[in-house]
């Protein structure tokens, strides 16, 4: 089934200049870039893209670290392309990542892991109209 997801290349991997080097791996995975930003979230913005996560106790330096530089927001399209994505950018913890994924090969820690994908539809089709409007995601 075809899908849209959300990626974000976070400041680590924004100031590591890992922007190429994330975008070609998604595009010779076959997904299609559909919608590309760099963009530098405000305190609210990134307090309300991570919301699922305020009681937990990591997200105040989730946020910090959000807010700390520029991400590439990014929509991807593709055949399953939620579980083809979480798979090139590999488990949360770095440590845990398979070898040759993204996390894997330039993640620094869990929090600082280079990159964010939506983990479901539900996430995706909230994600996704946070960072891009209609006209911004208009197919082919």
């Amino acid at each position: 089934m075809i899908q849209q997801t959300l990626n974000l290349i976070k400041p680590d991997g924004v100031k590591k200049g890992l922007i190429g080097e994330v975008l070609g791996r998604f595009e010779q995975a076959g997904l299609k870039i559909r919608a590309l930003k760099l963009v530098r979230l405000t305190r609210e913005q990134a307090e309300g893209f991570y919301r699922v996560h305020r009681e937990k106790s990591f997200f105040p330096s989730l946020v910090e670290f959000m807010i700390s530089g520029p991400i590439v927001a990014v929509l991807l399209e593709g055949e399953d392309a939620i579980d083809r994505v979480r798979a090139l950018m590999g488990a949360t913890d770095p440590k845990k990542a398979d070898a040759g994924t993204i996390r894997r090969e330039f993640a620094d820690s869990i929090e600082r892991n280079i990159v964010h994908g939506s983990d479901s539809p539900e996430s995706a089709a909230v994600e996704i109209p946070f960072f891009f409007d209609r006209l911004e995601t208009a197919g082919d």
